[in-house]
């Protein structure tokens, strides 16, 4: 298979009822350099000042600050990501981090008895990808792709409850799951190709670390579409759960009432 080249736009706007006094956010926008994965051009454009350095998890960040009084904040990230075809998902990585690392549960992945129960069907201690991938189905069957039936406070716990969510849900009770049998997995942020499919552009998936008979090391899964990670998928960051992976995330001083608006469009040649 060749490669993949995705040109992506990334649109992020907040607008203000009243003047804004301070921002502050983490912008994880510029995507990973990965062994598979080459930045061919990318830029990002917002107001402010901007600081860039690699974040506790190996993401490319910076630190946006305005200080200016301010209505609004529009942020753009651009670019064209040249994206190779994967081996069965594998995403051979060389990090200072060990998998265990993303062992820790958060407040968004704390397993409970539920989750340890519907867990227990498809996973053991050094499951391979075959039972990650029924894993994954499950899920997707299981909790109901439903756009706004849950927000960026949802836990994995509600999200099995309520039996509805999105990408970040899926990605959530997926690494619970995982949390169950102490296995490593991590929560990724980025963009898919949907080609015809409903859920793509901006996304969220998750890899996996497993020990298998020619490889040990992250296999990457997406949940909503039971699938492994193929050349579709433009990698951005890692971590424990959305919160430390998210593309923008930051609080504000001031500004009352907030409207939100993310535009995502992906071509893929």
């Amino acid at each position: 298979m060749k490669n993949s080249m995705l040109t992506i736009r990334h649109e992020t706007s907040y607008v203000y009822a009243g003047p804004v006094g301070y921002t502050i956010q983490q912008l994880r926008l510029m995507p990973r350099t990965e062994s598979h994965q080459r930045v061919v051009e990318w830029q990002i454009k917002a107001p402010g000042k901007r600081h860039a350095f690699e974040d506790a998890f190996g993401n490319s960040s910076e630190m946006l600050t305005i200080t200016t009084l301010h209505h609004a904040v529009h942020i753009v990230a651009a670019g064209v990501i040249e994206i190779a075809p994967l081996d069965r998902g594998r995403i051979p990585e060389k990090t200072h981090l060990s998998p265990l690392t993303f062992t820790v549960p958060t407040s968004l992945t704390e397993p409970d008895e539920p989750i340890k129960a519907f867990a227990a069907r498809y996973l053991k201690s050094g499951a391979k990808t075959n039972a990650l991938l029924d894993l994954a189905a499950a899920i997707r069957d299981t909790v109901v792709y439903q756009s706004g039936a849950t927000t960026v406070k949802t836990t994995a716990q509600d999200a099995l409850t309520l039996g509805a969510g999105v990408c970040q849900d899926h990605a959530h009770l997926f690494l619970a799951c995982c949390h169950t049998v102490g296995l490593p997995a991590r929560y990724v942020s980025g963009y898919f190709d949907s080609g015809d499919i409903v859920h793509g552009a901006s996304h969220a998936w998750v890899d996996v670390w497993v020990d298998e008979v020619d490889y040990s090391g992250w296999v990457s899964i997406d949940a909503t579409h039971a699938c492994l990670q193929d050349a579709g998928y433009c990698r951005l960051a890692v971590g424990r759960d959305y919160e430390s992976a998210a593309p923008v995330r930051g609080v504000r001083r001031g500004g009352g009432d907030e409207s939100l608006t993310v535009e995502v469009a992906l071509s893929r040649t």
